[in-house]
């Protein structure tokens, strides 16, 4: 792999990333528990997506083969796709959506903050524009654990529940192989291992305030990286492809 193949796969974990939770959040649209709730999710897939095109569209850049972020989103199979398999757990109830996108809104707040030092500019530029948007997806879903949590018993046990089964997809957050290899070398990216204790702590805060207790991950998940997802990525993409795959030459 050389670093010009290294960059194309790294734009696409981060694509791919945003893409799929967008699409998951995306899925409550008209079932919010609230109206205002509704309309706070729709955004933050809105968010999402924006984040997805740019790095999607810089992923197409760099492999130079003429692929557009549409090309890259609705015409690659499930193996191709480089996304943490955090983001495609299925929505459950509102505890676990929550919990969901709060795990790895810490990890994307601490991950776009590191790579706003980036030696790309266009990564850096991507980063920085972001961070303020993950910025507030944090805030949001980490309120949301703690009024869940620290409410009544039904609702800490939901979201207690929620985070024993999502814990086993967090240390697969921090997985990495030889295209960060290549990249950290020159100052592209950086070592995410630097910010697992940060994030542990921020993790550790928000439970406290919740109620809730750490879980104890029996099996931990690995391979998103590498092409290797659960069967809820497959049924995800089926539908999120369906109609450009059905009119590939549409126009909107």
């Amino acid at each position: 792999m050389n670093k010009q193949e290294a960059l194309f796969e790294y734009n696409l974990r981060i694509g791919d990333n945003a893409l799929v939770l967008a699409q998951r959040l995306s899925e409550w649209s008209g079932s919010g528990p609230i109206l205002e709730e509704d309309i706070a999710m729709s955004n933050m897939a809105l968010d999402l997506i924006g984040q997805s095109r740019g790095f999607l569209t810089y992923a197409g850049t760099v492999e130079g083969k003429g692929r557009s972020e549409d090309d890259l989103a609705f015409f690659r199979d499930v193996r191709l796709f480089r996304n943490r398999m955090l983001v495609e757990m299925p929505n459950g109830d509102f505890g676990v959506t929550m919990m969901r996108s709060f795990l790895f809104s810490a990890f994307a707040y601490l991950h776009f903050r590191g790579l706003v030092k980036s030696k790309d500019e266009t990564i850096s530029g991507l980063a920085e524009k972001s961070l303020k948007e993950v910025t507030y997806h944090l805030r949001h879903t980490s309120q949301w654990v703690i009024r869940l949590g620290d409410g009544t018993d039904e609702s800490n046990q939901r979201v207690q529940t929620a985070a024993n089964d999502l814990w086993s997809y967090t240390n697969e957050l921090f997985e990495m192989n030889e295209v960060d290899e290549l990249l950290i070398n020159d100052g592209i990216v950086f070592d995410l291992n630097g910010f697992r204790e940060e994030w542990n702590q921020l993790i550790k805060e928000v439970f406290t305030k919740a109620t809730l207790e750490i879980p104890v991950a029996g099996y931990n998940s690995k391979g998103g990286i590498n092409g290797f997802h659960t069967e809820h990525l497959g049924f995800l993409l089926a539908e999120m492809q369906s109609l450009p795959r059905s009119l590939p030459d549409a126009k909107w």
